[in-house]
């Protein structure tokens, strides 16, 4: 019990050094065309390391909030922000998704097409003049590629949706209980329930994406002085690898997506803790304050009446 006491506290000191020496020295782990520095990369952004940082900086933010309150709500503000103008913007996935599909079924079925193409001369996806044509792949690529627009909703407007309220939730014994006791339950569940499953789920992704970025493939249980020595073999290998001869072979994109969903989640965790924290604080006159809530336009209050 005592060793893993001083474990946690000497590694949140080194988070200090770490931070500054990261910061003092970019070169080091971001200069890409230096193989020890993209080993480093890979090795530190699944680290205990990496790990204690973040830590570290959630502390002193959140104990700066604890001071005075405007840095917390500056916080809430900005994170809640940034969630909600990533998810307004992916949102029109969703429109183009349907549109794609529109196009592939029209060109399909009418002009018995095999590819589409884009292009100054390629209206509506049919190339007239293969010269200046830009971008041109076989209809089974464009139909697989559907599921990009989709895997974008889903991990990019996810934090928008937990913002705006529309994640399904149990309110059995939630929605009996006082103003303060929802907010101690939402603080618990934001650091209890939110950040361990995100936290594990970054370093299973991280190396999952990078497994297939390069070669030889990145482990989790990799020292950094094993990594090391393999930098002097390593080299890009992405994935590009379809389902189907002519498929969508972009699939390392999905993987970056996830690791894209759950650092917009974890931020959303910090958020919403802070959030829950400050309406605890201040009573129930500041739930909601500074939410930047999407609305149905006029006639809403009535609609949701009769729900």
């Amino acid at each position: 019990m005592l060793d893993g006491i001083l474990w946690f506290f000497r590694n949140l000191v080194l988070a200090v050094y770490n931070l500054g020496y990261a910061v003092s020295h970019p070169a080091s782990w971001l200069d890409w065309s230096n193989k020890e520095s993209l080993v480093r990369f890979i090795y530190y952004g699944g680290s205990v390391e990496f790990f204690f940082v973040m830590l570290l900086l959630f502390l002193v933010l959140t104990v700066a909030g604890f001071i005075w309150r405007p840095v917390m709500w500056r916080s809430v503000r900005i994170i809640e922000g940034f969630g909600n103008t990533v998810g307004r913007i992916v949102a029109w996935a969703g429109l183009i998704m349907v549109l794609q599909q529109v196009l592939i079924i029209f060109l399909q079925r009418i002009f018995r097409v095999s590819e589409i193409s884009f292009g100054p001369f390629a209206p509506f996806g049919y190339a007239l003049w293969d010269k200046f044509t830009l971008v041109s792949f076989d209809l089974s690529w464009w139909s697989e590629e559907l599921k990009l627009y989709n895997a974008m909703v889903v991990t990019l407007a996810c934090a928008y949706t937990f913002i705006q309220g529309g994640h399904v939730r149990v309110d059995l014994l939630y929605s009996s209980v006082s103003y303060r006791t929802k907010k101690l339950i939402d603080m618990l569940g934001s650091l209890l329930l939110m950040m361990p499953p995100l936290i594990l789920t970054w370093l299973y992704a991280w190396f999952f994406l990078w497994r297939h970025l390069v070669t030889p493939k990145a482990s989790a249980t990799d020292k950094l002085d094993l990594m090391l020595k393999k930098a002097k073999i390593l080299r890009w290998n992405v994935e590009t690898i379809g389902f189907s001869p002519n498929g969508f072979n972009g699939y390392f994109l999905f993987k970056v997506l996830l690791l894209c969903f759950v650092a917009m989640m974890l931020l959303q965790a910090v958020a919403f803790f802070y959030r829950s924290y400050l309406e605890y604080i201040e009573g129930p006159e500041s739930e909601g304050k500074y939410l930047n809530k999407d609305t149905l336009g006029e006639g809403e209050e009535a609609f949701e009446g009769t729900h």
